[in-house]
């Protein structure tokens, strides 16, 4: 399938950001802008189509960039049958990373694990990179930098991306150090930063991070009924009681991509999620479901999502993230109302999610680990001030 930059970018502003005053949205890639499993998951395939015949003898690992590339990058390695890791900004418990950064983000600190790294160095000929949008091509010279002090010359390395907006000077550096690259569209960034500074930046700001939850919890349900559920909406509070049904179901095994792992694996793990969803909740009443990531743990919920779809449910799926986006009043603006939350993995970190709607039913997937109450709440929270009564949380 062929995608054009008319089909794929929308411009929002980045929020307190002047490396980068813009962001290039993809409103296919089911990050910020709810959407439908296949149109994310045939643009994946599409974009794992530009690598394949290409390597064939070559054995590969597969990076993908947290935290808006991760499920791109998954699906990547699944088409090509290679093993996978993700970059994190994350804690993994006793490990030795690789230090990088991403300069122009709001969270500049990049990692991967290096422990994993080490251990399959020399049986690897090419690191393919993924990401969904290469503006500079300047942090994965960062990371491409490091590893080649670190370990063989000998290894060679691609990058892949939906989106390309390198001009010809970083192209050539590319070029010159014999770093393949691959895209499905060719951007031109010239007017970008002009259209983000042409946006009010006036939508709805809704603060869910105050906790006036009380929350019991049965065998493997949660009943929540809020005491007041007051929310900052800009000046203005919002009363909205009501009682909301949250089942949850526990997993006992999870496979983290922030270590190495085999895509086939990884794709049977996923398949997983979905029959213990489908085994202990009745969505047979659901006409239309919200699927949602958190964070960097965004594949696992996108093939959950599409396998609903395919039971002919009709499914959006999006995830939270830490990007700090303005939101706009304007029709043509990707965003209009912002969720501020409280991190799942840190209740002291701020997460965002955007332009919730009502759904029949909400299904949350998290890898985040401890204690994640808070969190828990403050987007329940978000989701019942749009309405959604029944909640799955699979963790």
């Amino acid at each position: 399938m062929m995608y054009t930059e008319q089909d794929l970018v929308r411009i929002a502003k980045r929020e307190n950001n002047n490396k980068r005053k813009y962001l290039v949205v993809n409103r296919f890639q089911g990050k910020h802008i709810p959407v439908k499993p296949h149109e994310a998951l045939a643009m994946f395939r599409a974009l794992a189509d530009t690598l394949k015949g290409k390597y064939d003898k070559e054995t590969l690992l597969v990076i993908g960039f947290a935290e808006t590339a991760t499920a791109i990058g998954a699906a990547v390695a699944a088409e090509l049958g290679a093993d996978y890791m993700q970059t994190t900004r994350e804690a993994v418990p006793a490990v030795e990373y690789l230090y990088f950064s991403e300069e122009h983000s709001h969270a500049t600190e990049q990692k991967l694990v290096k422990d994993d790294i080490d251990r399959v160095i020399d049986t690897i000929d090419r690191i393919v990179f993924v990401e969904d949008e290469v503006t500079t091509g300047k942090t994965i010279l960062n990371i491409i930098n490091i590893l080649r002090k670190q370990y063989s010359e000998k290894i060679k390395f691609s990058v892949a991306s939906i989106l390309n907006g390198m001009n010809e000077t970083a192209l050539a550096t590319y070029q010159e150090q014999g770093i393949e690259l691959l895209w499905l569209v060719k951007t031109n960034h010239t007017a970008y930063t002009e259209i983000a500074e042409s946006y009010k930046g006036d939508g709805s700001y809704i603060i869910c991070k105050n906790d006036t939850t009380v929350m019991t919890q049965t065998k493997n349900k949660i009943l929540q009924k809020d005491v007041s559920d007051k929310k900052a909406v800009e000046s203005e509070e919002v009363n909205s009681p009501m009682i909301c049904c949250i089942n949850q179901i526990k997993m006992n095994r999870h496979m983290d991509t922030r270590r190495i792992v085999n895509s086939i694996e990884y794709a049977k793990y996923c398949e997983l999620l979905y029959q213990e969803i489908v085994n202990q909740i009745d969505l047979g009443g659901t006409q239309n479901m919200l699927v949602l990531g958190t964070e960097e743990y965004m594949y696992p919920a996108l093939f959950v999502a599409g396998k609903f779809e395919e039971k002919r449910k009709d499914v959006r799926f999006h995830a939270t993230t830490r990007s700090p986006i303005a939101v706009s009043t304007e029709e043509d603006y990707p965003f209009h109302t912002r969720y501020e939350l409280k991190s799942l993995y840190d209740s002291k970190r701020t997460t965002y999610v955007y332009d919730l709607q009502t759904y029949d039913t909400v299904v949350i997937l998290t890898d985040a680990k401890g204690d994640i109450a808070e969190g828990i709440c403050s987007l329940v929270n978000a989701l019942k001030l749009c309405g959604n009564r029944h909640i799955v949380f699979v963790n």
